[in-house]
């Protein structure tokens, strides 16, 4: 509200009078007010005003209910009533706040808000109360703890707070702007500017904001760009105060008079339909408060000081006898507010008291209210009377003489046994950390759990639950209690939760706190990400696929190589592998095997994950074990070592692939007349096959996994088959045998159904029991040692002999296997453990006797999980070379991969799968010391020749319309030299949102881009702005919005067959901008970021010179380069659409004239000088550049003349 031209006698309040509380009557105080309270000399307590115990309430006229002292004597200066509680909130000129429950007004709290200044306005939340101040924003719980405390500038005089929605505010007052802040960050997101002298009062409907000035002037605002759609001229003088109610919007005000300011009876009244005035509406009471209170009718009501109050009609006539009075204990009124069910009104007086009228005996402030949390009475320290009568007396409250006779709770010490505290494990990040020193080790504080305490668990099964791990959890199933779900935490599903500012404010380092790279989950068919994750840490097939490099324009080799440099280069930021999804979803294998699916589908879970990886398991070495054989490509694409770069690695035969997964097999058909057929065949990786009969056998019998491995790889099965003896189809005996075994033995578990996850979980309860017997344990019908039996299992001798029980539950996996190749073409497989010798003697000498030792590498699993639909997740146990790239330590480390989720695990983990939701998918097995069997150097296979002129795709393409000039090889890039980059997009698919209940936008997918155009420009030499690459992508993907306005791509300019532009392969310009990462250039450009996350490449940051932070200052917006250019360059760019030649040539001067204002960063502070004016410049244009008279294009400059001249 406005307070300008109230009464005057309103000053003698001073702050400094409030800031305590004397126990005496106040002089400004009506006696009549407490006629029937006793004033205690030692101190007062001041409670609601006694109302006669019968109030007879009409039912739909307005009467009082009750009054309530606030403060003794200090002005109340807001009322508000809670819109989540039955509550109602006051605010006083002293800056304290004070809360009445229910229609009784009982008080439920009262704390200082502010000790200088008065509130001004209350806004409630769902957890709390804000109060705006002069220059302070405070948000408090509803019982007075402090939830942040936003400071102003001092120079604010704030006195209206709007809520847009339920994470925005904005702040008015008498300045000239108005502050748009969010309260998830706490922080101002934008300014927009306002007349002089400023806004004291806002209200929002579906179509405007609405601002009312101190001039009396009313602004209809756009809810979007907050520019002034209409203005109303209301009074001559001031606004005191206006509402808006459907299609009319009435305001009450002050008029302009030879004496001074004079309280207008006339409100005035306008029809938001026309957008103009309509009759006046005289009432008879001075207003300076009014509301719409619409039940049946749109009925006005207007307050006055005095304490009259008229309810009428706002386009009718106002009567007299509509006139109510409210009895004010002070002179004056100085607030009110109406619930939100319009059935209680509020009023404040200049006294500290608070009128509550209703139009029913028992009325509600909202329609629905929340039951409201109110604190634990004071427990009196006196013994309770003891009934004898109750069974569950406690029977300690009954005082025990001292005895030397035995107690009851003194058990004998044959009937109980200790239970000592076992010792937690050690931190596996401590170990991983841990540098030796002589016989002590030295390792950073991870600060995983509180210092010097240990959580106490009394059973071993609690730590099935474990409430420490500092994985935040996912934004799905946020509100659910952890420990009644059955998946644990970091195993569940991970979802990106989007914001205004798309990814920018959300925290991956919550999920990753190492330097390995997670992959984003919302690209179409990222089920795979954690099948990418297993091949990359296989570290020769990561060599071999970067030393791939081949001519085809959607080879997946050759999109995983990119992919894994990228990976490479990340130091704990997520990657998005959408370039190799692209590439996946062309390929016409992959959509006849079932593995591209729908979006619908792969939302909602409906494919069955685990047979859907195992197929791409085996797709996925098929496709690149044939992309590898592939040796005739052109010379463009050669490196320097040899088609692809890897002769090093493979032969003129089989690929590498072949040479690192395939098996060589031996396949013979026995027929029933003796007639036997053999043929030879490989295979890349193996099928389970489980014992038959398994689901009749109740006796629990072992079958180690090695016995049901070797099964299926010495297969034996009967079938029906040709025989050319017989010349018909007889039944036959089939048998496989092995030649050779593979380097990486990759292994689908195929549990597709109940009878497979019962086996597995068969065996794992016979491991368990076999493993508590070898450790001396006996196992009970519950599955847990008995406290007697397992007492020393925390001494130092059983923590090495005896692990966990935990460690043992659910595993029959080993983490070893020893396969041997017999004379007569067998095979022999067993597990085999660390702590055991092969006779054969040391690793060099197994080729000599076919002995060969594998290792889990990896294992895939499907998360079973019915709220999300399930997920794929990895366990991956990281080598050596990987630790010492990333973290410069020597070092093994099992680790889950959980799309962008990553977090150390003890290796037990990888191999216990409760079949209840943690199911086998794909095993990974590597031979021991297989990184010496390989080169493993990475040469570089993109070559200088790739920026070199090429043919274009176009038909109609034409020299004239060639937009650029290739380099010649004496103006090849170096290292540190500047490269002005802009790129443009199309969209692929919308963005998916959703509406909450309060009306705000939640974004579930963001919309998908793709590149369309990329432009690269010299940034120094003689052709200095001249662009060297202006490449349009042709795509084969449908295109939703070219968003031409904002791309400058046409319908058209895309298609091969009807494009005059220069049209080349995503592929192609990829190589080219890899070649200048590699080559170490700097990019100039504008928004880069978001350019290269499209375009799908990781560029080092000291690479990236970006002009959106480079005219930045901190917590401010960031800045168009079009008012850029303007500001600093005098250019007027981007008029009709945007154009990629011409942005990256405007980066690149507004980065030379960054140079010339910062001294080449040498003067921050006179920098700084200019960024201020710079934003100063900026609010007062409303961040837009005056329109041209007469705008030419920079294509017609004169560089451009020297561009054809050439």
């Amino acid at each position: 509200m406005n307070f300008e031209g109230l009464d005057p006698g309103l000053a003698e309040y001073a702050p400094a009078m409030h800031s305590t509380l004397d126990p005496v009557l106040d002089a400004h105080l009506n006696p009549s007010l407490l006629q029937n309270v006793e004033l205690d000399p030692e101190g007062v307590a001041l409670e609601a005003l006694p109302v006669q115990e019968s109030v007879h309430i009409m039912e739909g006229v307005y009467s009082e209910l009750h009054s309530v002292v606030a403060e003794v004597g200090v002005p109340v200066s807001v009322s508000h009533f809670d819109l989540h509680e039955e509550m109602l909130w006051v605010g006083s000129h002293g800056g304290h706040a004070t809360s009445f429950f229910g229609p009784a007004l009982e008080r439920y709290s009262s704390f200082q808000v502010n000790g200088n200044d008065d509130i001004r306005q209350i806004q409630s939340l769902e957890n709390g109360i804000l109060f705006l101040t002069k220059n302070n924003l405070k948000y408090m719980a509803r019982g007075g703890l402090i939830i942040f405390d936003y400071l102003l500038d001092e120079s604010e005089d704030m006195h209206s707070l709007l809520l847009t929605d339920s994470s925005t505010l904005l702040v008015g007052g008498l300045q000239s702007h108005i502050l748009e802040i969010d309260l998830n960050t706490v922080q101002e997101t934008q300014k927009y500017a306002v007349e002089t002298p400023g806004v004291t009062v806002m209200r929002q409907t579906n179509r405007f904001f609405f601002c009312g000035h101190t001039s009396g002037k009313i602004s209809l605002r756009d809810l979007r760009t907050f520019k002034v759609e209409h203005e109303f001229d209301a009074f001559s003088g001031s606004l005191s105060d206006f509402d808006v109610h459907g299609n009319l919007l009435a305001a009450c005000g002050f008029s302009s008079r030879l004496t001074g300011l004079a309280c207008d009876r006339f409100l005035k009244v306008y029809d938001l339909r026309m957008m103009r005035a309509i009759t006046p509406l005289q009432v008879h009471v001075d207003p300076a408060f009014l509301r719409f209170i619409p039940t049946y009718t749109s009925r006005l009501a207007i307050i006055s000081q005095s304490g009259q109050c008229q309810f009428c009609e706002p386009t009718g006539l106002a009567n007299p006898a509509d006139i109510f009075h409210v009895n004010p204990v002070g002179p004056l009124l100085m607030t009110f507010d109406v619930s939100a069910s319009k059935q209680a009104l509020a009023f404040g007086d200049s006294e500290g008291c608070v009128h509550l009228w209703t139009d029913s005996p028992e009325p509600s402030f909202n329609p629905y209210s929340r039951e409201t949390e109110f604190a634990l009475p004071c427990l009196v320290d006196s013994l309770p009377p003891l009934d004898w009568s109750q069974d569950l007396l406690p029977l300690s409250l009954i005082p025990v003489p001292l005895t030397t006779d035995t107690l009851l709770s003194d058990w004998p010490a044959a009937n109980s046994a200790p239970a000592p505290r076992r010792a937690p494990p050690v931190d596996a990040e401590i170990l991983r950390t841990m540098k030796k020193v002589g016989f002590i080790g030295y390792a950073p504080n991870p600060r995983t759990r509180l210092r010097n305490q240990i959580p106490y668990r009394l059973k071993e099964s609690d730590s099935e639950f474990d409430t420490f791990s500092q994985v935040p959890e996912s934004p799905i199933g946020r509100e659910e209690e952890p420990h009644l779900h059955m998946v644990s935490k970091k195993y569940r599903k991970v979802t990106i939760k989007y914001s205004k500012l798309g990814l920018e404010d959300f925290d991956f380092k919550h999920y990753n706190k190492t330097l390995f790279a997670g992959l984003e989950p919302h690209i179409p068919n990222a089920y795979c990400n954690c099948m990418i994750q297993v091949l990359y840490f296989l570290e020769p097939v990561r060599c071999l696929i970067q030393n791939h490099l081949c001519q085809k324009e959607f080879c997946l080799a050759c999109e995983l190589g990119f992919l894994f440099h990228m990976l490479d280069l990340s130091r704990g930021d997520p990657c998005q592998g959408s370039n190799f999804l692209r590439a996946f979803r062309t390929i016409p294998e992959a959509s006849a095997l079932g593995l591209i699916l729908a979006d619908s589908d792969e939302a909602s879970g409906k494919g069955n994950l685990a047979r859907l990886i195992q197929r791409w398991n085996r797709f996925i070495l098929t496709q690149l074990h044939q992309d590898m054989q592939e040796l005739e490509v052109p010379q463009a694409y050669r490196s320097a070592g040899g088609s692809y770069g890897i002769s090093s690695f493979c032969s003129s035969g089989d690929s590498v692939i072949g040479q690192l997964f395939s098996c060589e097999m031996e396949n013979c058909s026995l027929c029933r007349c003796g007639s036997e057929t053999v043929r030879a065949s490989s295979t890349l990786l193996f099928t389970l096959s489980y014992p038959e009969g398994r689901n009749s056998d109740k006796t629990g019998k072992n079958y180690d996994f090695a016995q049901v491995l070797k099964r299926s790889i010495c297969l034996e099965q009967n079938t029906q088959a040709w025989c050319d003896n017989c010349e018909k189809y007889q039944p036959t005996i089939q048998t496989r045998n092995i030649r050779h075994l593979p380097d990486i033995l990759v292994i689908n578990c195929e549990v597709n159904s109940s009878k497979e996850a019962d086996f597995w979980r068969a065996q794992a309860e016979v491991a368990f029991k076999m493993a508590m017997k070898k450790h001396g344990g006996e196992v009970v019908k519950n599955k847990e040692f008995a406290r007697a039996d397992r007492k020393e299992v925390g001494s130092p001798e059983g923590a090495l002999l005896c692990p966990s029980m935990e460690e043992l539950k659910n595993v029959w996996l080993p983490f070893s296997l020893r396969m041997k190749m017999t004379k007569n073409k067998g095979l022999d497989v067993c597990n085999w453990t660390d702590g055991e010798e092969v006779q054969w003697g040391p690793a060099r000498a197994e080729e000599e006797h076919g002995v060969y030792v594998y290792d889990l590498m990896a294992t895939v699993v499907h998360i079973l999980d019915s709220r999300t639909g399930g997920s794929l997740v990895a366990h991956i146990k990281v080598g050596e070379t990987y630790h010492q790239r990333k973290e410069g330590v020597t070092h093994q480390q099992w680790y889950l991969f959980n799309d962008f989720l990553i977090e150390p695990i003890d290796k037990h983990e990888a191999v216990q799968f409760d079949m209840n939701w943690k199911v086998p998918a794909i095993l990974y097995y590597v031979k021991r010391n297989l990184n010496s069997r390989y080169n493993l150097n990475i040469k570089n296979p993109i070559e200088a020749s790739v920026l070199l002129a090429e043919a274009s795709l176009a038909r109609k393409q034409r020299k004239t319309h060639t937009t650029f000039i290739p380099l010649m090889l004496n103006e090849m890039p170096q290292v540190g030299d500047l490269v002005g980059l802009d790129a443009e997009f199309v969209t692929l698919n919308e963005e998916e949102a959703e509406l909450r209940s309060d009306g705000t936008k939640s974004t579930i997918k963001p919309s998908q881009m793709s590149v369309a155009r990329i432009t690269c420009v010299r940034g120094q030499g003689p052709n200095e702005g001249i662009p060297f690459i202006d490449d349009y992508i042709s795509t084969q993907e449908q295109v939703v919005d070219y968003l031409t306005q904002y791309s400058g791509i046409k319908p058209g300019d895309l298609d091969a067959k009807i494009s005059s532009k220069h049209l080349t392969t995503l592929k192609s310009t990829y190589l080219k901008l890899r070649f200048l990462i590699d080559i170490g250039v700097k990019f100039v450009g504008h928004g880069l970021q978001k350019d290269f996350r499209v375009i799908n490449l990781m560029v080092p940051k000291d690479q990236v010179l970006d002009t959106v932070y480079l005219f930045h200052m901190p917590r401010k917006r960031m800045i168009s380069l079009r008012f850029l250019a303007w500001y600093f360059l005098d250019l007027k760019i981007q008029g009709e659409t945007h154009d990629s030649i011409e942005d990256a040539r405007t980066a690149l001067q507004l980065y030379r004239k960054y140079l010339e204002l910062s001294k080449n960063g040498t003067e921050p502070e006179s920098f700084h000088k200019v960024l201020k004016g710079l934003y100063e410049k900026g609010r007062k244009m409303d961040w837009k550049v005056p329109e041209p008279e007469g705008q030419t294009s920079p294509k017609n400059a004169a560089v451009f003349s020297s561009v054809l001249a050439l």
